[in-house]
């Protein structure tokens, strides 16, 4: 489901997930060492998700708890 909604933007599966965090309110900090990747990861702020995006990636929760956030 990540990888269909990120063909319907044109972008990465990795931006689809860093752009739902940003829209929650989450800071998000990748990191890489790779040049691609690094440059991809600031690529988030020319598209945004719908609500309807938003709550089905929500809806995969699988119940964990994660420190940071």
């Amino acid at each position: 489901m990540i990888s269909e909604i990120a063909v319907a933007h044109g972008v990465s599966s990795a931006q689809v997930i860093l752009r739902w965090n940003l829209q929650k309110g989450v800071v998000v900090i990748p990191g890489s060492s790779n040049p691609d990747h690094i440059r991809e990861n600031t690529e988030l702020y020319h598209f945004s998700l719908t609500e309807d995006e938003m709550a089905r990636i929500g809806a995969l929760d699988r119940g964990e708890k994660h420190d940071w956030y």
